[in-house]
């Protein structure tokens, strides 16, 4: 392949090296070096995740958290432009302003669906086993080429704009990997089978709503430990669904899929570790309350759940 899922996390690791160095020499910032550290050990494991043995990868995120527990990970200061510039800038540039952020879903489902297939040469143009990340990848370069373009922005820009993004999400910016692996371990050391055991010593093995309400509530639950419902779905999927629902009951497996993932998203919307949702929106708007947006959308996920536990129960009944 010509644009492999490899190059974008090379060219993610590259940023957040940049970003590392304007932290080292950031004198303002009491904790940049132990600060810097973290965000060069993040770009390591980004650049050369690929060849470097798990070992010492697990040696590095343990690093990582004792920066972090050790309060090591302060913001820095950026020196960005005043608040009449920016404004000159919004009325200067207008609604030109949102062309790079359309761009990025726009390229994207483009890219994933039109260029899957397309080869140049003999060679394929993106990665066939992640054609969406490759496409995403692709489509954020452009984006912010384009942002470049428009502001006539130099690059180091680009480089100042994703450090003062990445040290405002902090910590939660190693979430995403750290709980897929949290999902994989839990998978491989048969989280699923012990759940499936309670199950059968807890609840009536014909009651079908009872089982529907603690695959909902669990896939929910587990969600809101790992962050992700695709880091819980095969844990309750082999634990609850495919035994009960969909063996013991004939339940479609593609509708307890779907309506599986949904019940994991409610929970979602109810957790810290699910940082890109929760946490990262509250750092970005500089809320005072980091559980803001948590709070707000707790009523609507518990209705939601309900509802998605009476849906699945009248389609497996």
């Amino acid at each position: 392949m010509i644009i492999s899922t490899e190059w974008i996390y090379i060219i993610m690791g590259i940023v957040c090296f940049f970003c590392s160095v304007y932290t080292f020499f950031d004198q303002a910032n009491s904790r940049r070096i132990p600060s810097g550290l973290f965000y060069l050990i993040y770009a390591v494991t980004l650049l050369f995740g690929k060849v470097i043995p798990p070992f010492y990868t697990g040696l590095m995120v343990l690093a990582m958290v004792a920066i972090v527990a050790f309060g090591g990970l302060q913001k820095g200061s950026y020196n960005g432009v005043s608040a009449d510039e920016r404004e000159k800038s919004r009325k200067r540039l207008g609604n030109r302003l949102f062309l790079p952020a359309i761009l990025i879903p726009v390229l994207t489902v483009l890219g994933s669906k039109l260029l899957v297939n397309v080869k140049i040469g003999s060679r394929l143009l993106l990665d066939p086993s992640n054609p969406t990340l490759v496409a995403l990848g692709v489509a954020c370069i452009i984006a912010i080429l384009t942002a470049m373009m428009l502001t006539k922005s130099r690059p180091q820009t680009t480089f100042k704009e994703s450090r003062r993004l990445l040290e405002a999400i902090g910590w939660a910016v190693v979430l995403p990997q750290m709980l897929a692996t949290l999902g994989t371990i839990f998978t491989k050391a048969g989280v699923g089978t012990v759940v499936s055991g309670l199950i059968t010593k807890v609840i009536p093995e014909n009651s079908v709503f009872w089982i529907v309400f603690v695959f909902c509530v669990g896939m929910a639950l587990f969600t809101m430990i790992m962050g992700n419902a695709f880091a819980a779905f095969p844990v309750m999927a082999a634990g609850i669904a495919i035994p009960f629902l969909i063996e013991r009951f004939g339940a479609n497996a593609d509708q307890i899929a779907a309506l599986s993932m949904f019940a994991g998203y409610c929970g979602t919307l109810m957790t810290p570790m699910a940082a890109n949702f929760n946490i990262v929106p509250a750092a970005l708007l500089d809320l005072k309350d980091k559980n803001h947006v948590i709070r707000v959308q707790v009523p609507t996920a518990l209705l939601t759940l309900a509802f998605n536990i009476v849906l699945m129960y009248l389609l497996v009944k």
